[in-house]
């Protein structure tokens, strides 16, 4: 089993997160905030990645540091699971509709994170959660997990379909770029033999 765990404690938070590459979309989610632990246990149970994530954030102040380091702790055990890579798939696209809304999701686990943001919201928020942060939440996941990752509203109107269709994405493309190819034989699947750096 390809299992990553991470422990990250600041003055800002205090957060455990566990992964399972290999699992079958299992989650246990609590960050205290309702639409973020909505859209990460779609995250899991779209990629089959079983996903265990506590978090105590200083709400009292904002959504922001909890939001961020949530998604950066969530990168760091995504990266831990992977170890060197060897034999993944290494790309994912999903394409997901909800309703009226389609999004497109493409990604690289190429070790050089990059986010391309092309969606938006017509509201401040969903439930408590600001949506302005979602961006931002895709942008710290990518920062850690060393993604490239490109992220595209197609069309859509409905803000809680938009916000859920891109995590579908997100989760579908996760599962084919993580899950192993038994052609690589465990190669790592970059011509420099490593990926990153």
């Amino acid at each position: 089993m390809r299992i990553g765990r991470i422990k990250r404690k600041t003055a800002e938070t205090a957060i455990e997160v566990e992964v399972n590459l290999d699992g079958t979309g299992s989650y246990d989610v609590s960050t205290g905030i309702g639409f973020l632990d909505h859209m990460v246990e779609q995250f899991s149970k779209h990629s089959l990645i079983d996903v265990t994530m506590k978090v105590d954030g200083d709400l009292h102040v904002d959504q922001h540091h909890t939001t961020e380091d949530s998604a950066l702790a969530l990168g760091q055990a995504l990266v831990d699971a992977l170890g060197e890579k060897a034999g993944i798939g290494r790309y994912g696209m999903a394409y997901s509709p909800m309703d009226e809304t389609l999004s497109r999701v493409t990604l690289d686990v190429s070790g050089r994170p990059y986010l391309v943001w092309k969606a938006g919201f017509t509201q401040e928020k969903l439930g408590e959660w600001d949506t302005e942060l979602i961006e931002h939440w895709f942008h710290s996941v990518a920062q850690t997990a060393g993604l490239t990752l490109h992220i595209e509203l197609l069309y859509g109107t409905n803000n809680h379909h938009i916000c859920e269709s891109i995590y579908k994405g997100f989760a579908r493309a996760m599962r084919s770029a993580v899950e192993l190819d038994p052609r690589k034989g465990g190669a790592i699947p970059s011509t420099k033999g490593q990926l990153g750096g």
